[in-house]
């Protein structure tokens, strides 16, 4: 259960075995079932989450009232509503399963007593924020300067096992476009 958070961790930090012993016995082991909601907008967000299995998407709701998917977090990767945990404020975003999943859940205290207990982690969480903010900052970047069709190369490209795993129109609200209009990119790709 914990051999993919461990092999995470040790990408960034060599824990001891001790060390590695207690990161695992702190983490909170949770299954969800698909299409549970883990964090509703205007909730405060307690946890930070490991998907050690399974496919999760966090997303905003418009001024229209449509769903716009900011992320989404598959196997070996973080999700939470960063300012919301951190700041015990209200959530902005909306949080939920898409296939029955496997966490590992920090909350703030288990957060804190970890990185107390094993400072070296704080690197790991450091860098984890870090790659983060990059793939924000290049994501922003896309968005404002390529096309449709770029937007949706790179998307498949960087990801290419989500979109069997996720519908279409969860993909198209991702990349700001209709789910019609992502047909016809995905024909225009495929005649490429």
């Amino acid at each position: 259960m914990f051999q993919n958070i461990n092999n995470y961790a040790a990408r960034s930090v060599n824990l001891t075995t001790e060390e590695t012993a207690l990161f695992n016995e702190i983490l909170e082991y949770k299954k969800v079932p698909k299409k549970t909601r883990l964090l509703q907008a205007g909730d405060i967000c307690n946890f930070e989450a490991y998907v050690n299995k399974g496919c999760i998407r966090e997303y905003v709701i418009d001024e229209n009232g449509a769903e716009v998917t900011l992320q989404f977090a598959v196997e070996d990767w973080w999700v939470s509503d960063l300012a919301s945990f951190q700041d015990q404020s209200p959530a902005h975003m909306n949080i939920e399963t898409l296939e029955d999943c496997d966490l590992l859940l920090l909350t703030r205290d288990s957060k804190e007593r970890l990185l107390t207990e094993v400072p070296k982690l704080e690197r790991m969480f450091r860098l984890m924020l870090q790659r983060h903010l990059t793939v924000v900052q290049k994501r922003l970047f896309k968005t404002i300067s390529t096309t449709a069709m770029e937007k949706y190369l790179e998307f498949i490209n960087r990801y290419p096992n989500i979109p069997q795993r996720v519908p279409q129109h969860y993909i198209a609200s991702y990349l700001g476009i209709s789910p019609e209009f992502l047909s016809k990119l995905r024909a225009r790709s495929l005649k490429k």
